[in-house]
């Protein structure tokens, strides 16, 4: 006889276990199994590069050969900045390695009050809070705004820190069309008065790189009395006057109730944030589980964001050169004959099309073998049945470096058969 919960010695544990019980990652053997269908051929896996050396914001070594980088939403090239790399060297000197703490408990250092501080700056907004990651920025953000009885209404292509965190937030979720506006309309028309809604957009779309229509939803979701939440992820720092993003190059600044963001993009580093004028605004940083229970950023990390955001500030002349760049490569590529996911260039993401994975993945190894590193995209991160590579511009990218990317999507082009000899 043995005491309750404990086993007895003679009889190993998967003795004592079912033969019967399921095995809980059994529901992912279709992926293993296509996954390794796909390395059998010889491929590369395409979600398992490794970088062995980062050159630049632009290069790096892959496979031991120097490799140009068309994959890391380095949008405004901030990583490598000199006064940026100084920043965070000095606080990881002067504040350790990290807070081992909460925001709200030793996790506030003076580099984090300077980072919130520098966002109100740049976005010139009464307030600010920042996460240890953009995805937390969303998954707080919308889970303590909207909450059980409340509706969230949220484009079907939306990211999925968005979707979790209308889930976590237990909140009635409404799905519309793809930058519908008419969509839209009709189903925040659907929904009981008085009850409490927030839509959901985002600036520019990771997938295809297409931006969405915000004066005319911003004022569909006005006229329905829901409040609105932007994501900035990739339209922050070079779309607009000041780089806020795409609600201040189309004049909605004002109607926004909250911008999230992420500092891994055109910040260059890592962490999320919200920033807004809204006059109960604190409160959150008291009711915001991703916030409060989580760790803070190292101080050696918000010290960089911080330095990078003001420099953003002044940096018309890098976002003029990435816009040149995202054209000529837009227009290169459509002149080779490949299918694109936006008709002209909308951001700095160019999503190049394919037929199926075997052809998406005989283009990204080819491109890679003659030194250029690109995303590769499919389903579920896709829609079903899309395949795509996805090119994401820096502003660091030399002229040449756009010729040789045109060039090397012609080369490997034509030797997988994409595109007409």
């Amino acid at each position: 006889m043995t005491d309750a919960g404990i086993l007895p010695e003679d009889k190993p544990i998967d003795a004592l276990v079912s033969a019967s019980a399921p095995d809980l990652l059994s529901k992912f053997d279709g992926l293993i199994a296509e996954r390794q269908a796909l390395l059998d051929t010889g491929v590369r896996d395409p979600f398992a590069i490794v970088m062995e050396k980062v050159l630049s914001p632009t290069e790096a070594i892959i496979n031991g050969k120097p490799t140009i980088l068309l994959g890391t939403y380095n949008y405004m090239g901030m990583t490598f900045d000199p006064d940026v790399v100084a920043a965070g060297k000095k606080a990881l000197d002067d504040f350790g390695a990290g807070t081992t703490g909460s925001r709200v408990l030793n996790g506030t250092y003076h580099p984090h009050k300077d980072c919130e501080d520098a966002l109100k700056e740049f976005y010139g907004t009464d307030h600010a809070i920042v996460f240890s990651t953009g995805y937390q920025a969303n998954l707080g953000m919308i889970s303590t705004i909207a909450g059980k009885g409340d509706y969230i209404i949220l484009d079907a292509d939306s990211h999925a820190s968005i979707y979790d965190g209308c889930w976590l937030g237990n909140a009635e979720i409404v799905r519309f069309r793809h930058n519908s506006v008419e969509d839209l309309d009709k189903r925040l028309g659907r929904l009981p008065k008085g009850a409490g809604k927030l839509v959901v957009l985002e600036g520019v779309y990771s997938m295809f790189g297409d931006i969405a229509p915000l004066p005319e939803m911003v004022a569909v979701a006005k006229k329905h009395g829901a409040m609105i939440l932007c994501d900035e992820a990739h339209g922050m720092g070079f779309f607009g006057e000041h780089g806020r993003g795409v609600y201040e190059q189309m004049g909605v600044e004002q109607d926004i109730d909250f911008v999230v963001g992420t500092f891994s993009k055109s910040v260059g580093t890592v962490g999320g944030f919200c920033v807004s004028n809204h006059p109960k605004f604190e409160v959150l940083r008291l009711v915001c589980r991703p916030y409060v229970f989580t760790a803070s950023l190292p101080p050696s990390v918000v010290a960089t964001a911080a330095t990078s955001i003001r420099k953003l500030m002044h940096a018309g002349e890098k976002r003029e050169h990435l816009w040149k760049n995202s054209r000529k490569l837009h227009q290169g590529l459509r002149d080779l004959g490949f299918k694109l996911g936006t008709e002209e260039a909308q951001s700095a993401i160019i999503a190049v099309i394919l037929p199926d994975q075997e052809q998406a993945v005989g283009m990204w190894q080819s491109l890679l073998e003659l030194g250029l590193y690109v995303n590769m995209a499919r389903p579920p991160a896709t829609p079903a049945g899309t395949y795509l590579l996805r090119c994401s511009l820096c502003a660091e990218h030399r002229d040449e470096q756009v010729d040789q990317i045109i060039g090397m999507f012609a080369a490997a082009g034509h030797s997988v058969g994409c595109i007409p000899a």
